[in-house]
């Protein structure tokens, strides 16, 4: 059964880019994503479900102990999802807040805008 606009925000998060397993975020990848997708990211754009596989592999490598937190709940609008994000060292305040932007179609993301706000870390 395809996943709802809101199902994807979620699962784009927390199964993704949240998922320290490999296997887990390899089989989420290829079910939540168009083959196709497009991923606009702040400093660079990734094109296709491979590409944004790696690219996510290199983000849970660059900070291995950090975690995405929901901030907040998905709001949806036709075929367009918002969900904000909270990033950081697991067990301590975030150091990163954000928001991804998905578009959908039949079931799966085929574009992905991420924004991003780096917080000062505490002194």
């Amino acid at each position: 059964m395809p996943r709802t606009v809101a199902d994807l925000m979620r699962a784009n998060l927390l199964e993704v880019f949240n998922e320290p397993d490999p296997e887990r975020r390899a089989a989420t990848v290829k079910e939540i994503y168009s083959d196709d997708v497009v991923w606009h990211e702040p400093d660079r754009l990734v094109r296709g479900r491979e590409a944004l596989a790696r690219r996510a592999l290199e983000m849970r490598e660059e900070t291995p102990d950090w975690v995405f937190r929901p901030n907040g709940p998905v709001s949806v609008n036709d075929d367009l999802g918002h969900l904000g994000f909270l990033c950081g060292p697991a067990d301590q305040p975030p150091v990163v807040s954000g928001m991804d932007i998905a578009r959908c179609k039949d079931g799966v993301i085929v574009e992905l805008y991420t924004f991003v706000t780096e917080f000062q870390p505490p002194a």
